[in-house]
This record gives C-alpha cells, structure tokens and sequence, in this order.
C-alpha cells in the first residue's frame, strides 16, 4: 500500500509516541521533501527525529506549480499541498492529513483520505492498540490535536469504547 502523509499526522504521533503505529499498519510512509523541511525544522526533537527512520521516505515532487496554486488559489499551507500532489504523482492508496480543508481538496482530486484518528481506529481493530481513548486524550493533551465533542464521541463509538 502506497501512503503519503503531510507532517501533522507525522509529529502529532511522535508527540505521543505512537508514530509507530503507521509503519505497522503501512509499512512505509511517504513525504514530500517539504513535509521533510516542516520536520526538520520542528522545535521538539521526537518530530525532528522522524527523519531518521527508515520506513519514512522523501519524495521530490515532479510538478510544484500545482503545489503552488493549491497554496495560493485553495489557502493550504505547504505540506498540505505537497503532500496533495505527490499522493497524485505517485498514485497513492491513501493521503494521511488532517486539517479539513487539505482534506476537502484531496477529495476534490478523488483521494483516499484518512486522519489521525482513522488511524488510530484501524490501529485498534487490528488489535496493534488495546484502547483509542488513552491515545486520542494524549493527542489533545500532548500534541495540542483538536476534535470537536462530537467527533471524539464517534470516534469512542467506532472503536466501542463508548
């Protein structure tokens, strides 16, 4: 399975050190040398120290300029839109991004989508994690993630920990 990953999913996992859970569940990850930059310029070391992992790969984009007019004409920042169109490039299986409107455009271009918590989902039904709700706590406490009530609560129900 090919996965591409913009940098929050990346560095919101290494904060609760649990990045671990996406070589298990894909093996190999997939970044753009700007979701790269992002890392390497991160202040905590845990997200700095992602580049060291073999199972991360960087990838150079082929076209920046649909990078650049995801930038300016759909306001992503650029991890978003690198990672948007290397996971075009490469004909990715799955794009890992969080933020709603990387996502929104990554399905206008017929992605595969999945955030944090779907990995945490898949993580648990895999039975790679015991409980999501310990993890999902830590990303809101830890790693500053943001969940409405609403959806933390569905995610507790999918994983029947509600």
């Amino acid at each position: 399975m090919i996965v591409v990953s913009d940098t929050s999913p990346l560095g919101s996992l290494a904060l609760v050190d649990h990045v671990g859970l996406l070589q298990k569940i894909y093996s190999t990850v997939i970044i753009p040398e700007i979701v790269a930059d992002e890392l390497a310029a991160a202040q905590e070391t845990r997200i700095q120290q992602l580049l060291t992992l073999e199972w991360i790969q960087v990838q150079p984009l082929s076209n920046i300029t649909v990078a650049e007019t995801l930038q300016q004409a759909r306001r992503l920042d650029p991890g978003e839109a690198h990672a948007i169109v290397l996971a075009i490039q490469i004909k990715a299986d799955e794009l890992l991004i969080d933020e709603r409107l990387g996502r929104r455009e990554a399905k206008r271009y017929g992605l595969p989508v999945v955030g944090l918590l779907g990995v945490l989902l898949i993580a648990k039904q895999r039975t790679l994690i015991p409980k999501v709700q310990p993890i999902m706590d830590a990303l809101v406490n830890q790693a500053g993630f943001r969940v409405s009530p609403q959806l933390y609560q569905r995610v507790l129900a999918l994983s029947q920990e509600a």
